[in-house]
């Protein structure tokens, strides 16, 4: 594919913002990031306005709680899960307010599946992710929540032409290589195969009618596994990125993914000045052998990771970074 959401040159974040004022929040993704701006997290609000118990309110019909151990399936919904909700429901009214007039493309962000499976336990045992069958159940649940909450903020903002459905796998590499942790710590659950990931990953990303893009900030991203799953963008940590990663990439970038690229920390750094945030775009880029002029259509410039353990200022500034970044890689994409 060679057509996408966004204009060239764009910049956007990956979800999550320091603080508790959402209203605030938004104007700043707005402010600083007008060609794709994005529904902001705020995980500082406290359990239930995290990455998971964002993603555990969309389930349908699968009701949690909050247990000393974390997240675990439920009878009915706990006080902590109806947080999540109050949360996301403010979060949608401030959005509504904020955007009125906006036009454009617009992301959203929710937990993976197999992300939520390693981090959701079962009522009376281990992980969901050690059962095949509360897997199926919790995607199918999934799939039909992120359905309804691109619906909703297509109802709430008329404007937007397009969403950017970002599905947030940290997780993921972890559950192909069979490295989570069991419930009790002292073991580790078996290995997902990769046509399982693949079928299971695939169907919440062709949920609803949107650009679907996969974020995982952790080493050894399964390229391969996004591209057969349906991802049409991936969201990634340039920092972490081997050169055993580029013949994947290269692959992706021809089969006309889109990349977006971490380039600025997430947490308060020095921030580098705009020739030196956009180098690593333009290097990879020249490494794979792709043409320069393709370089600001086809990569979108993001900061690391969500800015949660940043400040209000730095978080401002980062996203400013990024979008004067992603201008450089238009006028001056190198050779």
């Amino acid at each position: 594919m060679s057509d996408y959401p966004f204009p060239e040159a764009t910049a956007t974040g990956v979800g999550s913002h320091p603080g508790e004022d959402h209203l605030e929040a938004i104007r700043v993704v707005f402010g600083e990031l007008p060609a794709l701006p994005y529904l902001p997290e705020l995980p500082g609000r406290g359990v239930g306005a995290d990455m998971v118990g964002r993603g555990a309110s969309l389930l349908v019909e699968m009701p949690v709680e909050v247990q000393p151990s974390g997240w675990r399936f439920a009878d009915r919904p706990g006080r902590d899960a109806r947080r999540g909700r109050d949360h996301l429901v403010r979060d949608l009214d401030g959005l509504e307010e904020v955007a009125q007039g906006y036009a454009g493309p617009f992301k959203i962000q929710v937990c993976g599946p197999w992300t939520l499976a390693g981090a959701i336990e079962l009522r009376h045992g281990d992980k969901a992710l050690s059962d095949p069958g509360a897997v199926r159940d919790l995607v199918e649940s999934l799939a039909e929540g992120v359905a309804e909450h691109v619906a909703e903020v297509r109802r709430r903002v008329p404007g937007v032409t397009e969403i950017v459905l970002q599905v947030d796998e940290p997780g993921l590499p972890g559950a192909l290589a069979g490295t989570v942790p069991t419930a009790s710590g002292f073991g580790r659950l078996r290995a997902v195969e990769a046509e399982v990931a693949v079928e299971r990953l695939g169907r919440v990303l062709a949920a609803a009618e949107a650009f679907p893009v996969v974020h995982c900030c952790a080493p050894q991203v399964p390229f391969q596994v996004l591209r057969r799953a349906g991802a049409q963008g991936v969201s990634v940590d340039a920092s972490l990125l081997r050169r055993r990663d580029e013949e994947a990439i290269g692959e992706s970038v021809e089969a006309g993914v889109a990349f977006f690229l971490g380039v600025v920390p997430g947490v308060v750094s020095p921030l580098a000045d705009v020739g030196v945030v956009a180098r690593p775009a333009r290097e990879l880029w020249r490494r794979l052998g792709f043409s320069p002029a393709t370089l600001a259509s086809q990569v979108v410039l993001t900061p690391a990771c969500g800015l949660a353990g940043a400040s209000p200022a730095y978080a401002k500034a980062a996203l400013a970074r990024c979008r004067e970044a992603a201008v450089v890689l238009r006028e001056d994409p190198g050779e």
